[in-house]
């Protein structure tokens, strides 16, 4: 039985992307421009430990696609030669909770002192600009690859 206390969910952005791609771009394309995770000023001391080079798992919103909705089924890569499948055996971006995670590499992060947050610049991250992100993590094959 479901638990209604859990049937809602609020998750308030740490920050937000800043890249080039304002609109839908492969994201092979988009992983090889850099970026900027832009970290609020409430969250800025959370990145203590984070070091350049250091790969982290950055969990972000695809606030354009939500505007569009999701299927349950669809054609990978919305190419229709693809046989139709689930979306959750897709990385599509049209998901019921619009919620997306990529491992990105850490070049530099220095302190914003206009506003008291930081900047983080990566490399590898598939976002367009202005996605809030919620979450970082520091990426470990260990935590993150199949148990074996």
């Amino acid at each position: 039985m479901a638990d209604p206390a859990r049937d809602t969910i609020t998750i308030a952005p740490i920050g937000y992307v800043r890249s080039r791609f304002s609109a839908y771009a492969p994201s092979d394309e988009m992983r090889c421009s850099p970026s900027e995770i832009i970290v609020l000023p409430a969250f800025a001391d959370g990145l203590m430990g984070l070091e350049p080079g250091d790969q982290i798992l950055t969990l972000f919103v695809l606030h354009r696609a939500m505007a569009t909705g999701y299927e349950l089924r669809l054609h990978p890569g919305h190419d229709p030669a693809n046989p139709i499948r689930g979306v959750f055996a897709t990385r599509s971006q049209y998901r019921p909770n619009f919620i997306a995670a990529t491992v990105a590499q850490v070049q530099a992060i220095q302190a914003d002192p206009d506003t008291g947050g930081a900047v983080i610049s990566v490399t590898e991250l598939d976002a367009q600009d202005g996605s809030p992100v919620i979450d970082i993590k520091p990426h470990r094959p260990a935590f993150d690859g199949p148990v074996r």
